[in-house]
């Protein structure tokens, strides 16, 4: 009998990437969309995929969705928390809006799925939760205080949450990727909170700015991701944490052999603070 994964943004990206990774690899496929899952032309062409409406930040999509999924596959065997974007910007430009979205989607949303998915789990006494966080959830960037604090609230919640139901035969674990070419970069540079009234702030903002210009980055595809996460669930092994991408490896590496003040001072001088 096929195997079934839920997995929260497929619209784009990671959770595009993975719908149609493990469909390819014969699993059952609940890919929720936060709406208009009708108007899904490709996913909804695939075998053993069902397209359905999940908004993370509204419970009762999230009960429905998971509702439709058992119905239709009889159980969920993996839990693929996608669904997340990036804030950055200056603190104090943000609006309090903004800031509690962040953490809607990022850490309440992943909670809650998470909270009404286990019932099905802890009834069949096996499953799997699979967190995205990033490399962004053990090492920080200037600019990025809204989006690192919810990663680094993800690997915490996750690590906390496998001890318990480890007990009742689930497993959690985190996916840590680099910069994976999805439209992340583009959402992030759409919604950057700054305000040029705050003037006091504007030299920062153009060294960290250049900076990251200068630095570039070499982003990988979403299917790199998409591969270590079918490892995750398919491995058989007690490991709490992946990293995905070369240059989530090289920078979580080199963050675990430096203390935080040498961390901070290799940041500032790549970036040229």
């Amino acid at each position: 009998m096929s195997k079934t994964i839920l997995i929260t943004g497929c619209s784009t990206g990671i959770g595009r990437m993975t719908a149609k990774h493990f469909q390819e690899k014969g699993w059952n496929v609940a890919a929720t969309v936060r709406s208009n899952p009708e108007q899904d032309t490709e996913l909804n062409t695939l075998e053993n995929v069902l397209v359905v409406t999940l908004d993370v930040t509204k419970e009762d999509t999230i009960k429905e969705a998971i509702a439709k999924t058992a119905e239709r596959f009889g159980k969920i065997d993996v839990l693929l928390n996608n669904a997340g974007y990036g804030s950055y910007g200056i603190l104090e430009a943000t609006p309090e809006k903004a800031i509690r979205m962040q953490f809607d989607v990022n850490v309440i949303g992943t909670l809650l799925v998470t909270k009404n998915v286990l019932p099905y789990m802890r009834k069949a006494g096996t499953g799997t939760i699979i967190n995205i966080s990033s490399m962004g959830g053990k090492i920080s960037f200037p600019l990025g205080t809204l989006y690192h604090g919810s990663k680094f609230a993800v690997e915490g919640m996750s690590e906390a949450l496998s001890f318990e139901l480890e007990a009742i035969g689930i497993q959690v674990k985190m996916i840590e990727p680099g910069m994976i070419n999805t439209n992340f970069e583009a959402t992030v540079s759409k919604s950057m909170n700054v305000d040029p009234a705050q003037t006091e702030y504007g030299p920062f903002l153009e060294k960290v700015m250049a900076g990251m210009q200068k630095a570039g980055s070499v982003n990988s595809e979403p299917i790199i991701v998409a591969e270590k996460i079918y490892e995750a669930a398919t491995d058989g092994k007690k490991q709490l944490r992946y990293i995905a991408g070369p240059d989530a490896e090289q920078i979580i590496a080199a963050r675990k052999q430096l203390d935080d003040d040498a961390y901070m001072e290799m940041m500032k001088q790549q970036i040229g603070l």
